[in-house]
């Protein structure tokens, strides 16, 4: 965020656009996971030069200042907070359209949810929660799910621009896509537009720090960037025969997981388990939500090695049954091996590191 936005007096430059904040206001809007860290991160840049802001962010301890108004939108189902902040917006971009302003954009994953108003008032927030988890359940990719979400939105797929047709709007995006598809990110709110954007982080920031590091502790790593979006079970498979060529693969992205019974967990959780149960000898597999949320557990994943399915059976545990009912987080608590780290401010997809030695 200090990158991106840059000020010289009351020159603001952002995404190379150049205004003069002495006779331009300023607005913002800011939505998902990491949007609290964004929005603390225009806060510093811009001080009383911030007009008026709204925030959809999951909860966050550290105070924003007067001009911002909070909302704590839900995920991974909208609530009414996230209605309420989306008819916010509305109105701040009516005011930003009044006075031909500047409207900055933070935009990050888990806005779909966190940021809604829909496109008719016969929809009711019980019918986006009911489609909204028939989608996430499904097994569906995100820009499947995505396409069906803005069929029922005022705010998605480049409409919120839209509403203020006299302002100027710069978008800074945290992805949790591939690159190139930034139109995804929170269903893309401002894009597809003329308006400039700019990505600051993505799941490709995250590879490329496990694999600096990994280098730094010696091992030999390769990044597999073609397992990515894979349906589980295919990508699993596609896992198990690279990491066989390497003593570090690194993988990233987010397969696709349907749910299939009451359980707890997601697809990091369920990732890990079917790798547990063919892991050869001196093997380590961890795969986490950079989020630190996976699906609807606590945790951000877990790992395993080769003693976790004997391990699991010494306790009485059958690690075919808990992937049949979707409970993969509970298997991985009983054995002490889930990753909790609690919400992490960001969100730049799924990390996978498998580690093997002779």
């Amino acid at each position: 965020m200090t990158r991106a936005i840059v000020c010289d007096g009351p020159v603001v430059e952002v995404c190379g656009e150049r205004f003069d904040a002495s006779s331009t206001q300023i607005f913002a809007v800011a939505l998902g996971k990491a949007a609290a860290a964004m929005a603390h991160g225009v806060e510093d840049a811009l001080g009383e030069r911030l007009t008026r802001g709204v925030i959809s962010a999951p909860a966050f301890s550290e105070p924003l200042s007067r001009p911002w108004e909070i909302f704590e939108g839900g995920h991974p189902l909208p609530n009414k907070a996230s209605l309420e902040a989306g008819e916010a917006a509305l109105n701040l971009l009516d005011w930003a359209n009044s006075v031909q302003g500047v409207v900055i954009c933070l935009v990050s994953g888990g806005g779909s949810a966190m940021f809604e108003y829909p496109k008719s008032p016969a929809i009711s927030l019980d019918d986006l929660r009911r489609e909204n988890e028939l989608l996430i359940t499904s097994g569906a990719r995100i820009s499947e799910i995505n396409e069906v979400r803005r069929t029922f939105s005022a705010v998605k797929g480049g409409q919120l621009v839209q509403y203020a047709p006299d302002a100027r709007f710069v978008t800074l995006i945290v992805s949790d896509t591939n690159r190139g598809d930034e139109a995804n990110v929170a269903s893309g709110p401002t894009l597809p537009s003329t308006s400039p954007y700019q990505v600051l982080l993505g799941n490709w920031t995250a590879l490329e720090a496990a694999h600096k590091k990994a280098v730094e502790l010696g091992f030999t790593p390769a990044i597999s960037r073609e397992i990515s979006e894979q349906p589980i079970q295919e990508g699993c498979e596609l896992l198990r025969t690279a990491m066989k060529n390497t003593d570090c693969l690194i993988s990233g992205g987010e397969f696709s997981c349907p749910v299939r019974g009451p359980g707890l967990g997601g697809r990091n959780l369920e990732t890990v388990l079917r790798l547990a149960m063919d892991l050869d000898e001196h093997g380590v597999v961890l795969s986490a939500g950079t989020d630190g949320i996976d699906g609807n557990s606590l945790a951000a994943g877990a790992i395993a090695d080769e003693t976790t399915v004997q391990r699991a059976r010494n306790l009485g545990l059958d690690p075919a049954e808990f992937l049949a009912r979707s409970d993969s987080y509970t298997f991985f608590e009983r054995l002490n091996d889930l990753i909790v780290t609690g919400p992490t401010g960001t969100n730049v997809r799924d990390l996978r590191i498998f580690i093997t030695s002779s």
